[in-house]
């Protein structure tokens, strides 16, 4: 389906949305109560802040607000500095998720955006489109092992980003998504960008995940992953010599 995008800007508040999937302006929430209300959270992820999952016009959707982490969150956890609308890390990361779906990556769509300015910072939320059926990989290998078929295709698909200049500034298992079919997705592109495709930050990028599967694997009670595991992500992504 074709998107429309509407934007609203009005005392401080800017919004863009898909009028394919809200109606009108009054349509779009990014509060949580509101969704409550209307009998539409149908589930919920803890992680850096809460991330809901709502059902609205017969589509699923996931509501995230922007948090900070790190020592700064201490500070503020959820307010940026205001350096205009287009430098944004909604107005980024929309921009971003179209470049990456019309080259074709396994990223969700947005749906709609809100950017709350007060003063010289802002606060942020983004809805997008739940890709179906899918779960994290974090989750998945607490519960099993996956055969090696999987693995493969995990370092296929993060290869097909890394071709494209795609650099995740997050590269976790918690941000790849498989669903029943097996099919790979990447998610949560907040302060992601493109960059030129050069060996170094690729490499950098591939042992930032394998940093957070080593950090599971001693912090959970259970979890598989392997050596075996990491070699037949790196035989999909085709680089045998790492």
């Amino acid at each position: 389906m074709t998107k429309n995008i509407v934007e609203n800007h009005k005392s401080g508040v800017h919004i863009r949305y898909d009028s394919n999937v809200f109606r009108d302006f009054e349509d779009v929430s990014f509060n949580s109560k509101v969704w409550a209300q209307r009998s539409s959270i149908v589930g919920f992820a803890e992680g850096r802040g809460t991330t809901f999952f709502v059902q609205h016009q017969g589509m699923d959707f996931v509501l995230r607000h922007y948090q900070r982490g790190g020592l700064i969150s201490r500070i503020s956890n959820d307010k940026y500095l205001w350096l205009g609308l287009r430098f944004s890390r909604p107005w980024r990361e929309w921009q971003m998720l179209e470049m990456m779906l019309s080259k074709g990556l396994p990223v969700p769509t947005p749906a709609a955006i809100k950017v709350k300015r007060v003063g010289l910072s802002y606060s942020a939320d983004i809805m997008m489109h739940r890709i179906p059926h899918a779960r994290p990989l974090m989750s998945l290998l607490t519960q099993e092992a996956l055969a090696e078929g999987y693995w493969i295709a995990i370092g296929s698909m993060i290869r097909r980003f890394h071709e494209d200049g795609v650099y995740h500034s997050d590269l976790n298992a918690n941000n790849i998504l498989l669903d029943e079919g097996g099919r790979c997705f990447l998610i949560d592109f907040d302060r992601c960008g493109f960059r030129k495709i050069k060996l170094k930050w690729q490499k950098e990028n591939l042992l930032r995940l394998k940093r957070s599967l080593n950090k599971a694997l001693t912090n959970e009670d259970v979890f598989y992953f392997s050596d075996m595991n990491w070699r037949s992500l790196l035989r999909g992504y085709g680089w045998n010599d790492f």
